[in-house]
């Protein structure tokens, strides 16, 4: 019997712009797969802005973990690097280009942080609240022949829009 079942996804990649990007459709995509279309926006940021810290001053290889795991009511999504300086929230200019990324981090999740790891770099995460799987879905509508082309109302009709034989949209 598992007493916290989770749901788990690791991507390990090179943090480049193109690659960041890759990895926020795949956060996105996984997102979507376990039903959280809610924190997509939130995750995706806040993955961006960490991946976005690993490019600017992680060393040069840039390599990095990224790591989302759903664990009952919580989505927590963590970048592990090699760099072993821990980052810092800081108060940006506002004609400032850059330094606002943790504070969006920040505000778009109810809680972040970092922890080292040694002489293995170091760990940035934040959490999201999951919504519980307890809402109900709302109904799907039904629809009618009738309600997308009242002309086939009569009952010939019906059958006959029933038994219509498939046609393929594909060309060439």
């Amino acid at each position: 019997m598992i007493s916290h079942p989770s749901k788990h996804c690791t991507v390990e990649l090179q943090a480049l712009p193109s690659r960041i990007r890759q990895v926020r459709r795949i956060v996105s995509a996984q997102l979507r797969y376990w039903h959280l279309d809610p924190l997509i926006d939130e995750a995706m940021l806040g993955v961006t802005e960490l991946l976005t810290n690993v490019h600017r001053h992680a060393g040069p290889d840039k390599m990095c973990t990224v790591e989302i795991e759903l664990l009952r009511d919580r989505l927590t999504v963590s970048v592990h690097d090699h760099d072993p300086h821990l980052p810092q929230l800081c108060d940006a200019d506002p004609l400032s280009t850059c330094g606002r990324g943790l504070a969006l981090v920040a505000a778009v999740s109810e809680s972040w942080g970092a922890r080292p790891q040694g002489e293995d770099g170091k760990v940035v995460w934040f959490t999201l609240p999951a919504p519980s799987a307890a809402l109900p879905l709302p109904p799907i509508p039904e629809y009618r022949v009738a309600d997308v082309f009242p002309e086939l109302d009569s009952p010939a009709d019906r059958r006959a829009a029933r038994h219509a034989p498939a046609r393929s949209a594909v060309v060439g």
